[in-house]
């Protein structure tokens, strides 16, 4: 066996030198932040307003509320905020808003339920000294599914997103949506075959605006999800025995969809639901015999059909 010969290193600080670490410089600037330029604060003819500028992409523990098990759950938020900013001012200050999660969340997960949001966005606006502020959460929503003949219980999950807009003379405009994953068996298939049909995995995304009466005693995640596995030919879920197996398949079979049915199916749930004021859904195929996916989707607003 050939025996290890040790090499003999440069010390770490030669180390870094080798790589291109330099002795620090003079420092003449001041450290105390009274004495230093605050740019963004400058009060200038800067050309044009700005409709939006603020920090995305910033991760933050999250706690979320729900009417399926379980009820309360930490997940991981990712968080996008926004203000405007009038033509005679250069920028706003950054570190603000990663600042308020800090404030509102006090160390520990923070908290967007619509109540919760609703306050940090003026919060938000009024220590921008801004007329308006945005905020977008996203976070992945778990919720627990028993297996139909079984009732063995696994967690699935569903892609869930919060946008409260914020502004001092028109008020809230709050948006939220939820992409949930179906099962959709083509009719198509079905009617043409002799015996079978294919059924592939979908995607139904619904956007809705909900209104200023919407209250949380409604689980607007809930109310969505629903909207969208009610009307799938089948549930997803996470835990299937053979008994379970069965019960899905043949439920599939029994009631097979388009992409067309399902958005117009599930707009029919979001249309009856008292709390929306107008909804985007779409439900994309992830076709199983096919190369591409198939893809609907339907915009209604109430307002303009009232």
């Amino acid at each position: 066996m050939k025996e290890f010969s040790a090499k003999q290193l440069p010390t770490k600080e030669e180390r870094h030198k080798l790589f291109g670490s330099v002795e620090p410089g003079e420092k003449i600037k001041p450290t105390e932040k009274e004495k230093m330029p605050d740019l963004q604060n400058t009060h200038k003819d800067f050309l044009f307003d700005i409709n939006q500028v603020g920090i995305s992409n910033v991760k933050h523990p999250v706690q979320v509320s729900s009417k399926m098990k379980p009820e309360t759950q930490t997940t991981v938020g990712t968080f996008k905020m926004t203000s405007s900013i009038k033509q005679n001012h250069k920028g706003t200050n950054m570190s603000r808003f990663t600042e308020m999660i800090q404030l509102y969340s006090k160390g520990n997960p923070f908290d967007i339920s619509i109540a919760s949001l609703k306050a940090f966005t003026k919060d938000m606006a009024e220590r921008l000294e801004q007329d308006d502020n945005q905020l977008t959460v996203s976070f992945p929503w778990f919720f627990e599914r028993s297996g139909p003949a079984s009732d063995m219980p696994g967690m699935n999950h569903a892609d869930a997103e919060i946008t409260i807009l914020y502004d001092k003379h028109a008020g809230y405009q709050i948006t939220v949506s939820l992409k949930g994953t179906i099962t959709t068996l083509c009719p198509c298939s079905k009617e043409i075959s002799e015996y079978s049909a294919h059924n592939q995995r979908g995607n139904v995304t619904m956007t809705v605006d909900l209104s200023s009466e919407y209250n949380e005693e409604v689980d607007w995640k809930y109310a969505l999800l629903e909207a969208a596995e009610s009307n799938a030919s089948a549930r997803i879920h996470p835990v299937l025995k053979r008994p379970d197996e069965k019960m899905v398949t043949e439920q599939a079979y029994e009631n097979p969809r388009f992409v067309e049915d399902m958005v117009r199916l599930v707009a029919a749930d979001l249309y009856e639901m008292p709390f929306v004021n107008k909804f985007t859904v779409t439900c994309e195929n992830e076709e199983s015999i096919h190369l591409h996916d198939a893809i609907a989707s339907i915009t209604y607003d109430k307002a303009l059909h009232a």
